[in-house]
């Protein structure tokens, strides 16, 4: 084992066991912090022998917080950063520890992205084979829509490479499974041609016109071409004033006369209050939001899925954000359509094919004695919700506390049989359970 084996007591246990969430406060027994597949083969094999559970941290952002777990064995990729950009097949070869902020910044040296997360600290591995929203995903598809391929380490130690014509199956499974199948230690992308500058950023307009907003926002969304995506959120200004606001936050990326286009009809939505819409760096675009998602917040999250966003649902999300409790949790609508939506539901394992608004609840506050409360304003807004809501859900948003069997439903829909086919084959004894797990059939 070339990395490092950190126990309860070493210098910097404390500082690697904790995630982005933290309301997360899990103690391993052993993190191993891997610096190459041999590292994570071995991590395996000694948990098997051990008897220890596995949890596998990418950039440790999943809010639900598995990439941690009580007693066990972390296997730990943080510091596997390497990235290396093919500038003229347009791929990417990333190993598991990258970050889509460090991603970012290695492939538009070459003017090249695929989609990834509106995080820039949210790690690639996790986001991806759970799904992969992104700026891009209207054009170019989910993350996992431009995988080429996955080098993953087995139950059983053995290291296999997934793709179209290496073992297609697990291929598939991997995209949209989560980390249900072994543990992922690189991943090959197809990259795109995107920027450096693009069109986006955020325009906000007070609260008292948010039920107008809203409904002008989905009468775009819904008629948007690949070029745009827009999310809406219900949340407080910028300023740190603490005042209530409704922003839509966009990325446009095609034609200079569309873009014009596009900001006319969204400033047109009620009275500008912030106008940060224009030409950006698609790298700052992809790191504008991160300022409002802090390492170290405490997070609870619920999420559904809107397949229309109706003036009966607006009224609905109005009213539970007028009853949020602190001023930095928020209710986010990211529209889904385009590419990512048209393809089909069998092709990956992703389910959450739909066209509609992914709808996230996200509880998120600094004092620990505003927990219950935020806690239970994101439960009694998921209800207020469901109403609306679809069948599907995205699994990367699920939190620890849904019902297992229904979760995998949520995430897998008509897939979870053939993944409960495929778990058996290559995981029968559910070594890799920290997840929205896929029970062996």
């Amino acid at each position: 084992f070339l990395g490092s084996i950190l126990q309860p007591g070493a210098p910097t246990f404390d500082e690697v066991r904790r995630i982005h969430n933290g309301l997360v406060d899990r103690r391993p027994a052993v993190i191993a912090r891997c610096r190459g597949i041999a590292d994570i083969v071995d991590a395996v094999l000694y948990a098997q022998a051990t008897g220890l559970e596995i949890c596998v941290r990418g950039g440790g952002h999943n809010i639900a917080g598995r990439a941690v777990v009580d007693d066990g064995l972390m296997i730990d990729l943080s510091l596997m950063k390497g990235v290396h950009v093919n500038a003229a097949a347009q791929t990417a070869v990333v190993e598991g520890g990258v970050t889509w902020r460090e991603l970012n910044r290695e492939t538009q040296l070459h003017g090249l992205a695929t989609t990834g997360g509106v995080i820039g600290s949210t790690g690639v591995a996790g986001l991806t084979l759970g799904g992969g929203l992104g700026w891009l995903m209207p054009k170019y598809g989910m993350a996992l829509d431009n995988l080429i391929s996955v080098d993953l380490v087995l139950a059983d130690g053995s290291v296999v490479k997934a793709s179209a014509d290496a073992n297609p199956d697990l291929f598939w499974a991997l995209r949209g499974g989560g980390g249900n199948f072994g543990v992922a230690a690189s991943f090959e992308f197809r990259l795109h041609s995107i920027g450096p500058v693009v069109f986006g950023g955020i325009v906000a307009f007070p609260f008292q016109e948010a039920r107008q907003v809203l409904r002008r926002f989905r009468d775009l969304a819904e008629n948007a071409s690949d070029d745009l995506m827009l999310v809406a959120a219900l949340t407080t200004a910028p300023d740190g004033s603490g005042t209530p606001i409704v922003a839509i936050v966009s990325c446009h990326i095609g034609s200079a006369e569309d873009t014009e286009v596009v900001g006319r009809q969204i400033r047109s939505f009620g009275t500008v209050a912030v106008d940060a819409l224009g030409p950006i760096p698609y790298t700052e675009l992809n790191g504008m939001l991160d300022a409002g998602f802090p390492t170290g917040a405490f997070n609870y999250w619920k999420s559904t899925f809107l397949p229309r966003l109706d003036d009966d649902a607006v009224e609905a999300l109005v009213t539970a954000y007028e009853r949020c409790p602190v001023p930095t949790s928020s209710i986010l609508l990211e529209g889904f359509h385009g590419f990512a939506s048209r393809v089909p539901v069998d092709s990956t394992s992703f389910a959450l094919r739909d066209i509609g608004f992914n709808t996230l609840v996200l509880g998120q506050w600094m004092d620990k004695a505003s927990a219950d409360r935020t806690t239970a304003w994101a439960r009694a807004s998921f209800d207020a919700l469901e109403p609306f809501a679809g069948k599907r859900r995205y699994a990367n948003y699920l939190g620890a506390d849904e019902d297992a069997g229904a979760a995998a439903l949520a995430a897998y829909g008509q897939n979870l049989a053939r993944l409960r086919q495929l778990k058996t084959r290559y995981d029968p004894n559910n070594i890799f359970h920290h997840n929205v797990n896929i029970p062996p059939a």
